[in-house]
């Protein structure tokens, strides 16, 4: 089957006609850039370089640079020209102030170096077999080298160049260590000048660490270049968890993304009251017992009831400025003067109702003292035949013998009806009265009631 060119479409292909241009037209018309920002080695180093070849490389080529380290791969990132045409590119004055605001002179900046030309397949392939060897076969045999030396250190990577020229050992110590007899042997078995680089923790981790528990690359082998220290103050400012197994990273330290946002908290609680400071709201005054940071919510203890209520920061009123709340109700209102009285004197009238029966239990507890009270014999007073009727009345008992103490049976037999006397009495005065009183107070059979 034929195919016959329409004539519409011979018309949209004819730039004449056309008010766009196509991509292939408008890359056809960009000049090549002379300056490109590039990223190299294990560690990500930044380069800015010329560049002077004809090609038109985009964001995220492989460029064969030549750096201060020697002859290696680089990854294109953007470019610093005014000519180059491309939405990523920056100028000059924008990338040397994002160093600025990334670290300044601790960042990994250099601009001693050359960008040679687009990397080829076979600079890729060649690049590849270099980095698995050293990954692989020269690790283990520096890792052997330097235990049969006796260094206790941890090796970590051995990194090489495209080129060959230069071998970079990173090394995990705590302390100093001294490489005069390590050096020179690695330099004979990789013919080329070894560099020993000692890291920390957070560097392991940028070489070693891929993934981080967010789901996203590690930070600090994605973008971060200056690994900041990060303080446990950052973590309860921003009332994370301080769980360690929750706020730490790949490399056992704090994670770095808790700094991020530690200028913002900073800003935001300067903005909130302290806790324990006194403060106006529409309710009246009360006292700050918390806040939330993000929310900027203020939780107020109100002075007049007690009530807690949440407070945005913008409605926060000074203490003196707050309108009072309104005062209790008069319980009294709309009464009259007897019935206030009549209220207000019910506490006063039950204390009056209750005095009497207070003062009659009273009585009652003196009359039992007094009864219960023992009383001496009134000898002089009382004859002693006065007692004979009494002892008459109760049957004859036994007479004993005459004690030392005593002298006779008399004075035993005297004292003995006094107290059965008193016993009646008693019995009697807890009683009823009458003889139903002495029959219930337990007096003796055949006793009359006196």
């Amino acid at each position: 089957m034929s195919i016959f060119p329409l004539p519409m479409f011979e018309r949209d292909a004819d730039p004449a006609h056309r008010d766009a241009m196509t991509d292939a037209e408008v890359y056809a018309r960009l000049k090549a850039p002379s300056s490109i920002v590039v990223k190299f080695g294990s560690i990500k180093l930044i380069g800015e370089y010329p560049y002077d070849g004809t090609a038109k490389p985009g964001c995220g080529s492989r460029m064969v640079a030549r750096t201060h380290r020697g002859t290696e791969i680089a990854e294109m990132l953007t470019t610093t020209c005014p000519n180059s045409g491309c939405s990523k590119s920056i100028s000059r004055h924008e990338m040397l102030e994002y160093v600025d605001n990334s670290g300044g002179k601790d960042y990994p900046f250099h601009t001693n170096g050359r960008i040679l030309r687009v990397a080829t397949v076979e600079d890729m392939n060649g690049w590849s077999a270099v980095r698995d060897r050293f990954m692989d076969t020269e690790l283990e045999a520096v890792r052997a080298e330097a235990k049969s030396m006796g260094f206790t250190m941890k090796i970590v990577e051995v990194e090489p160049v495209l080129g060959g020229e230069h071998v970079t050992v990173h090394y995990l110590s705590e302390e100093r260590v001294d490489f005069r007899e390590l050096v020179p042997a690695l330099a004979r078995r990789f013919g080329a000048r070894v560099e020993m680089h000692q890291i920390g923790a957070r560097d392991e981790a940028r070489l070693t660490a891929d993934y981080e528990k967010c789901g996203q690359h590690c930070c600090c082998k994605n973008f971060l270049k200056v690994l900041m220290p990060v303080s446990m103050k950052s973590a309860k400012t921003q009332k994370a968890s301080l769980d360690p197994l929750k706020i730490s990273g790949r490399c056992g330290r704090l994670m770095c993304c808790l700094r991020y946002e530690d200028q913002t908290y900073d800003e935001l609680k300067k903005r909130l009251p302290k806790n324990k400071s006194r403060v106006g709201t529409s309710e009246g005054p009360g006292t700050v017992i918390d806040s939330k940071i993000l929310v900027q919510l203020v939780l107020v203890r109100l002075d007049h009831n007690g009530v807690d209520i949440a407070v945005p920061v913008e409605e926060l009123l000074p203490e003196d400025a707050c309108p009072q709340p309104a005062a209790q109700p008069d319980p009294f209102r709309g009464m009259r003067r007897e019935d206030v009285a009549r209220r207000a004197g019910g506490a006063g009238r039950s204390a009056d109702k209750r005095a009497p029966k207070d003062a009659q239990q009273s009585s009652f507890k003196e009359v039992a003292k007094r009864a219960d009270a023992p009383r001496a014999p009134a000898a002089s007073n009382t004859p002693a035949a006065s007692n004979a009727p009494a002892a008459s009345n109760t049957p004859a008992s036994p007479q004993t013998p005459p004690t030392a103490t005593n002298g006779d049976n008399t004075g035993s037999s005297e004292q003995q009806s006094q107290g059965g006397q008193k016993k009646r009495r008693r019995r009697r005065g807890r009683g009823k009265g009458g003889a139903q009183g002495g029959a219930q107070g337990g007096g003796e059979p055949g006793q009359p009631p006196s």
